[in-house]
């Protein structure tokens, strides 16, 4: 349900606020046009605004070949190990139009078609912003531009499926296996993940699964079999990554004045790490990272 006004999740439902009608910019890209606050909202509604908290470009991390992130602000769920807490809220991000966000994007097509790389859309959590992650998505498709999102999927129904037409590739969080401690770590359910997974897997749509192991929350032997029974049942996994949990976003949560729950939680060892995955393995899943 959007609030329809912004095109968004109803801020009611997902404690956000419209992000501020001007900002100071971000580093390669150009800021929106200063607007009243009118008709900065039916730019967001339709899309042609967002709100960006940041850009960089890598190789081999947010799919395949060299690509640009983009990090959207915004997002509904509260991990408790989220390493880029300061994405959380709309508001703390910038505003940015579309043609700003591609002509950035465009300078490295070069780049991409060399390396077999592209755009991916990160956040926070992309489908915050549904309208503009549409009109991105489909502009790059314009240009050949290979495009992912990493998602948690928890918004999944704001995309249709001819939406769905303009990605090639979805880098989809799986963070529990077990519905209560998926809602432990998230505040939010495990179903819609799933949900959007059995979409992806009608339309043969690429998959990559994201598993962060914490140990003490997501490290115990019923949790990774409930994790494999899920993606199993997915013929579009293409590839897993468990992700070994780590301390780097700890400095952002004091910084942003919110509690930290796992500040006592050590990083899983390297051997521990490889016992998951090779679990994974014994449970069918193949490509295991």
């Amino acid at each position: 349900m959007t609030d329809g006004v912004t095109g968004m999740a109803a801020p009611e439902a997902l404690d956000i606020e419209v992000p501020r009608v001007a900002g100071s910019g971000i580093d390669g890209l150009d800021p929106a046009p200063e607007l009243d606050r009118s008709a900065h909202l039916q730019a967001v509604r339709e899309g042609r605004v967002g709100s960006v908290h940041s850009w960089e470009l890598v190789t081999a991390v947010d799919g395949p070949g060299s690509r640009m992130t983009l990090f959207l602000a915004g997002c509904p769920l509260r991990c408790l190990y989220c390493h880029n807490p300061d994405t959380l809220k709309m508001k703390d991000g910038e505003p940015v139009t579309v043609e700003s966000v591609m002509k950035r994007v465009l300078r490295y097509r070069g780049i991409f078609k060399a390396s077999k790389g592209g755009l991916t859309i990160s956040g926070g959590e992309p489908m915050m912003q549904p309208a503009f992650l549409k009109n991105i998505l489909r502009e790059a498709k314009k240009h050949d531009i290979h495009t992912a999102i990493d998602t948690s999927g928890n918004l999944g129904h704001y995309m249709l499926d001819k939406d769905l037409a303009d990605l090639d590739l979805v880098l989809l969080d799986v963070k529990s296996g077990i519905p209560e401690t998926y809602r432990d770590l998230t505040g939010r359910e495990l179903q819609p993940t799933i949900d959007f997974g059995d979409r992806l897997a009608k339309l043969g749509k690429e998959i990559w699964i994201r598993f962060v192991l914490v140990p003490g929350w997501t490290d115990a032997p019923e949790n990774i079999d409930a994790v494999a029974k899920i993606i199993t049942r997915w013929p579009n996994v293409s590839r897993l990554e468990v992700l070994p949990f780590h301390q780097m976003g700890r400095d952002k949560w004091e910084t942003i004045g919110i509690p930290y729950r796992l500040d006592d939680v050590e990083p899983p060892s390297n051997e521990e790490a490889d016992r998951v995955r090779q679990r994974f393995r014994d449970l069918g899943v193949s490509l295991v990272y």
